[in-house]
This record gives C-alpha cells, structure tokens and sequence, in this order.
C-alpha cells in the first residue's frame, strides 16, 4: 500500500517563453499523506491472524474500510476487541462500507470478527435428521401403514421425506441467497 501520493507539476517554458535549462529548477512537488491505521484482525478470539495497515477513507479521512476487511478475510462483521478483556461491541459500517466510527491516523486497532455462515452445515444437520428418523420410523414399523399407502399423492413409490428434504434445503438456500441477488442485480 502506498503511504504517498505524489503530484508533480512540470512549467514547459520560462518567462522568456524558451524551455528551461534545468529542468530541475522549475519542477514542484507537492506530497500528501495519506492517514492509515494499524489493524490486530482476530478471528473469534484467536490470534491475532493478521497485522496490516489500512487506509482511512471519507469526507475526513477518518473512517475505517469495515466492507473491504469483510470481504478479504471472508467475516460476517467485526467487532472492537481488546486481548486482556474479549469481544466488544460490533463497528458499525454506514451504507459505503465505511466505519460510522472516526479514527485517527497512526491508531492502533485490535478487532475480532466472526466468520460467515456455512451452507453446508444446517443442510447436513437437516438431512442427517430425516435420514435418522426415516431410518427409525423404517425399524419401529414392520410395514407400511394402510392410510399412508391411500394418501400418497404422487401415485407411485414417491418417498415422503425426500420431497421435505428439498423443500428444506430450497427455503435454506433462498434465505442465504436474497442478500447476494440483492447485491448482483
């Protein structure tokens, strides 16, 4: 990351209207800083995982990048922590993906943050479950009981509970999928 913007600015002629002998001379350099803090990233407690330098961003230049850390190591949101003492309170990030929060350049940050929800883990915990269940319904009865046998609406040999799994996993799956269709369209 570049700590130093750097805008030169170069006269093409002098007064007489000739070029300049020495370049050197007439060239302006004007130099701004550019304010950064040092961030400590935790993951849930543990590490620090990372130590970087962040830019500050905004009107001020005063506000934490929180969408940008979000979106690099892959958290669902971060909060400020201190090592002797845990987790604090969440950083609240306004609509441009900046800290509502000020910070001053050279500070020092020690955040924590929680990783994003798993697809995978609730779908295995819910087809686990009805394999189990099936599973116990299959030993309990002997044979298949007459009223299920005349309810069946799909005609056939249609299992019951594979049509609950993918009614479970499509209401999962359009849950965790309207945040990213909000944000793509």
């Amino acid at each position: 990351m570049a700590t130093e913007n750097e805008i030169t600015e170069v006269e093409g002629t002098d007064r007489s209207g000739s070029p300049p002998n020495d370049p050197k001379a007439t060239q302006k350099t004007v130099r701004t800083k550019v304010p950064e803090v040092e961030i400590h990233l935790y993951r849930e407690g543990k590490g620090p995982i990372d130590v970087f330098k962040s830019r500050l961003g905004g009107w001020d230049q005063d506000q934490l990048e929180v969408r940008e850390i979000l979106e690099k190591y892959g958290l669902k949101s971060i909060f400020a922590f201190n090592p002797s003492s845990g987790r604090g309170v969440p950083i609240p990030s306004g609509r441009n993906g900046r800290s509502l929060l000020g910070y001053r350049d050279g500070s020092v940050i020690h955040v924590d943050g929680g990783g994003k929800d798993s697809m995978i883990k609730p779908v295995t915990k819910i087809l686990l479950g009805t394999a189990v269940i099936t599973l116990l319904l299959t030993l309990v009865l002997r044979e298949t009981p007459e009223w299920i046998k005349r309810s069946n609406p799909f005609g056939g040999s249609f299992p019951p509970w594979i049509l609950a799994c993918a009614v479970i996993v499509f209401t999962r799956m359009r849950k965790r999928t309207r945040d990213f269709l909000k944000k793509c369209g």
